[in-house]
């Protein structure tokens, strides 16, 4: 099984943590949609990362649709979202919200470094950033009532620390650390974790 694509990017690295909590045994092939960009067309034309090859060939694409196709498959030792439909709807709601927030970090990342100068959008870059800040501010407060887990991290709190480093990694001076303690006390614990020391942030 091989999982491509950088760890640099927040959706590649939610899923090789989370499949490391699975304790599903994978190869995590680095290849970049932009350097890379011919070699990974080579094993899958719409290069888009995360691709997930199975043993079978079967290829998977986007971080949740991979993620639910193990949590289905997880004992009751490795799932990573509740099962009851109340807390499930719960968890997916604030995953919801912290992933519009990388959305619009890598929405605002590829305005600034992608885009020439002068063809940038300033109306654009502030309508995606009130979003990006909008959705920063909910998932503080949300975590804020929810209660840290002290065993086994569960999805919520994985993809929350992906995402905070990688926001924190490319545009810190957007989103400030400390207008979101909780978000970084959390991330900063999670970042201690075997998992995700063994599939660093690039």
């Amino acid at each position: 099984m091989k999982l491509i694509g950088m760890l640099d990017s927040p959706y590649v690295r939610r899923v090789a943590v989370s499949l490391a909590y699975y304790g599903v045994a994978f190869e995590n092939q680095q290849l970049s949609v932009f350097s890379t960009f011919d070699a990974f067309a080579q094993l899958n034309p719409v290069v888009k990362a995360p691709t997930l090859i199975l043993d079978d060939g079967t290829q998977l694409m986007d971080s949740s649709l991979i993620l639910s196709y193990f949590e289905s498959q997880a004992d009751a030792q490795h799932q990573l979202l509740p099962t009851a439909p109340a807390a499930l709807a719960t968890d997916l709601a604030l995953l919801g919200v912290i992933l519009a927030a990388s959305e619009k970090a890598v929405q605002h990342v590829y305005e600034h470094n992608l885009r020439p100068a002068e063809k940038q959008h300033q109306p654009w870059t502030d309508r995606v950033t009130g979003q990006l800040l909008a959705a920063c501010h909910a998932w503080q407060t949300a975590l804020e009532t929810r209660p840290v887990t002290q065993e086994k991290p569960d999805q919520v709190a994985i993809t929350s620390a992906v995402v905070w480093s990688f926001i924190q990694l490319m545009i810190p001076e957007v989103v400030k650390a400390d207008e979101f303690d909780v978000i970084a006390a959390q991330t900063k614990r999670m970042e201690t974790q075997t998992e995700f020391r063994h599939y660093p942030q690039r």
